[in-house]
């Protein structure tokens, strides 16, 4: 095999490796640190779209959720977006936080 063959398909993995592969594994850490940092009173949403208080977090991995006053809902962890939850409720944990827009 020529080696600039051998060379231009060394390059291609890395750009794989940097463009796709190392986004998706830093997405899923950042996701799980979501799920793991998740307490009573925070404001989340599901993946399925439904907004609510988490009213208490399960050791068995579910959460009590709160949809509207009196409605409760039993979801798993993994079911809580981080996209969406930030994106709906972040403005408003940075106000809390002091933070700037």
């Amino acid at each position: 095999m020529d080696p600039i063959i051998i060379v231009f398909y060394g390059a291609l993995l890395v750009v794989i490796w940097l463009f796709f592969i190392r986004p998706q594994t830093k997405k899923a850490k950042e996701q799980a640190n979501f799920i793991n940092q998740i307490e009573k009173g925070d404001k989340v949403v599901t993946s399925g779209g439904i907004h609510g208080r988490i009213l208490k977090v399960e050791d068995n991995g579910s959460i009590l959720l709160e949809v509207d006053s009196n409605v409760k809902m039993r979801v798993e962890r993994s079911a809580i977006s981080m996209e969406l939850t930030n994106s709906v409720y972040g403005a408003e944990k940075k106000e809390a936080n002091g933070e700037k827009k």
